[in-house]
């Protein structure tokens, strides 16, 4: 699959957010903006809608984009989306209606059976690291 390809399905992939009455769309802010295979970059601004109780980014929600975001770079790579196996988040900082928060999504490696991807969440205004995942998925 070529970049152009990959960047085409990523945006094609997050255009049935806009649309989903399902889980998905809980992703509907946030923009595909750029990416490649085995690679996608997105950004959302966080809304009321993202926050806990107690004004920050919500956990569920932060853990929601890890696994779909590092999902989509793995299908650019041609391959099935599998299923999770495991799921790992490290919150490192808050983050607050209104910040800008910058995804980068990767399929580090992929095999027979199993892909392993990781992802980080930047504050786009000072790229500090707001949370760190990583996932293995059984694609077989």
């Amino acid at each position: 699959m070529s970049s152009k390809k990959a960047v085409d399905l990523l945006k094609e992939i997050v255009k049935r957010f806009h649309t989903s009455t399902g889980f998905e769309q809980v992703l509907k802010h946030v923009e595909i903006t750029g990416g490649d295979v085995g690679h996608c970059l997105a950004e959302f601004v966080v809304r009321k809608e993202n926050l806990n109780a107690a004004g920050g980014l919500h956990g569920g929600f932060t853990a929601t984009v890890v696994d779909n975001f590092t999902t989509y770079a793995l299908v650019t790579k041609n391959c099935n989306p599998g299923v999770t196996v495991d799921l790992h988040v490290s919150y490192l900082k808050g983050a607050r209606e209104g910040d800008t928060v910058v995804i980068d999504a990767k399929a580090v490696k992929t095999g027979k059976t199993l892909a392993y991807l990781e992802c980080e969440l930047r504050n786009k205004e000072n790229g500090q690291i707001i949370a760190k995942g990583s996932q293995t998925k059984y694609v077989a």
